[in-house]
């Protein structure tokens, strides 16, 4: 096993949109690890509300306060992009035991893949338990109160796409 020198960490998902769920992991590994990579996955199986590139700009604009922090896409085996931005560390928020049973599976099968690679799972804060970027969609697409579940930026974005969407 080769050991590095740092830790990089990489947070990965699809931020279809970013939350202030996606946010607080962020911030809180920022906190911890010199080094942070958010790896914006574009998985071709899904069919995402925001492109990718509106993704990375809104998870920019979300981080922009973080000066150790970067947002990247990437598409692929995660274990491959963590290797390819030489990260040693994954990062991942749990919000109830359901997240852990998916989560726990990934990771081992990463371990399978990269078993140089680590994975580290924050438990998410309580407010945010709840939350995730389908039921954020979901309530903004019927004009629900989003407004602290997501940034500003977001929440304006998601008003457009729905208000376009509607037309």
């Amino acid at each position: 096993m080769t050991k590095r020198n740092t830790t990089k960490a990489v947070c990965p998902g699809s931020f279809d949109p970013i939350t202030k769920g996606h946010l607080d992991i962020i911030e809180r590994a920022a906190e911890l690890f010199p080094s942070v990579v958010v790896g914006v996955l574009e998985n071709p199986s899904k069919k995402p509300l925001f492109t990718l590139e509106e993704r990375v700009r809104l998870i920019n604009n979300a981080i922009a306060h973080l000066d150790n922090v970067e947002v990247t896409c990437f598409s692929g085996l995660l274990v491959d992009f963590v290797n390819k931005v030489n990260g040693n560390l994954i990062v991942k928020g749990l919000r109830a035991i359901s997240d852990f049973e998916i989560e726990f599976q990934m990771a081992l099968n990463n371990k399978r893949l990269s078993p140089e690679i680590e994975t580290m799972f924050m438990m998410t804060k309580n407010e945010y338990s709840f939350l995730s970027s389908s039921m954020v969609k979901e309530i903004a697409r019927y004009g629900g109160d989003i407004h602290d579940l997501v940034t500003p930026e977001v929440e304006q974005a998601l008003k457009q796409k729905f208000s376009v969407s509607d037309k």
